[in-house]
């Protein structure tokens, strides 16, 4: 792997393309540059998408997928790698062989369903996800539907999160960050657990329909931050991108990625 001390931030994503600039690899190159770091891609699928829905899913070949990680793996280099949508339990397998020959710390997000319902990974996988993803993860990054699926274990309140969060440290994870969109409240808790002990991230929910790439966001945002050195529970800060949509399309809206590009002007 290419050695360049000199620039730290380097963020590798392994993830789906979402054609309405969204979330997946679009979402994601525009959070890790918006926070100061350098994304680059290893793409595992293409997906015909828009704030309505995911209208067709093209799985990319595995051998092309592999190759480019190690395009940018042996010559870029990555002081972070994120995945996102990995689609096939085949995927899950050759992701981790990749995660295996690189040291960077992996912020694993566990993207099953999109925000419109579909699904973007395939049920024999979510087996694949809990036994080689898991476990390779620095940061984990579900939210309560996912948690579920991975855990057997409810989570419709904090107790819910906190014992999930739990179950997936024991599964191998090295940090879990627990995601409370979907849990109900009059404000929004996202629950860091590592083995040492919890932080509780708790901020107002406001209602708005434009949430469409905020897992992605948030997943790049703290491999972003884990890029450049920061602690983890600094890497997790929350952002200010669902606040600043900017209300386009008909259905789930996206994020407003560049929103301290305008601010300093």
């Amino acid at each position: 792997m290419s050695d360049q001390p000199s620039y730290r931030g380097r963020v590798l994503i392994i993830a789906g393309s979402d054609s309405g600039g969204g979330a997946g690899i679009q979402a994601d190159i525009k959070a890790v540059t918006m926070l100061g770091g350098y994304a680059a891609t290893a793409i595992t699928a293409i997906t015909v998408q828009n704030t309505l829905g995911v209208h067709g899913v093209y799985p990319l070949p595995l051998d092309l997928i592999e190759a480019q990680a190690r395009a940018v793996l042996d010559d870029i280099g990555a002081d972070a790698i994120k995945t996102g949508m990995l689609g096939s339990t085949a995927v899950v397998e050759r992701v981790a062989a990749i995660l295996d020959s690189s040291s960077a710390p992996a912020v694993i997000d566990p993207v099953m369903i999109a925000k419109g319902g579909a699904a973007l990974l395939a049920d024999d996988a979510v087996a694949a996800v809990r036994s080689l993803m898991i476990p390779r993860a620095a940061l984990l990054t579900p939210n309560a539907p996912e948690a579920e699926a991975l855990t057997g274990i409810a989570v419709a309140d904090l107790d819910g999160q906190r014992r999930a969060g739990e179950a997936l440290l024991a599964m191998g994870a090295r940090a879990v960050l627990m995601k409370g969109g979907h849990v109900p409240g009059a404000t929004v808790v996202d629950l860091l657990l590592t083995p040492t002990g919890e932080t509780l991230l708790e901020g107002e929910r406001f209602d708005t329909r434009n949430t469409h790439g905020t897992g992605c966001t948030l997943a790049s945002a703290c491999a972003a931050g884990l890029a450049k050195g920061l602690p983890l529970e600094a890497a997790v800060a929350e952002a200010e991108a669902i606040r600043r949509a900017p209300g386009l399309g008909g259905g789930h809206g996206p994020l407003d990625h560049g929103w301290p590009v305008r601010d300093r002007k």
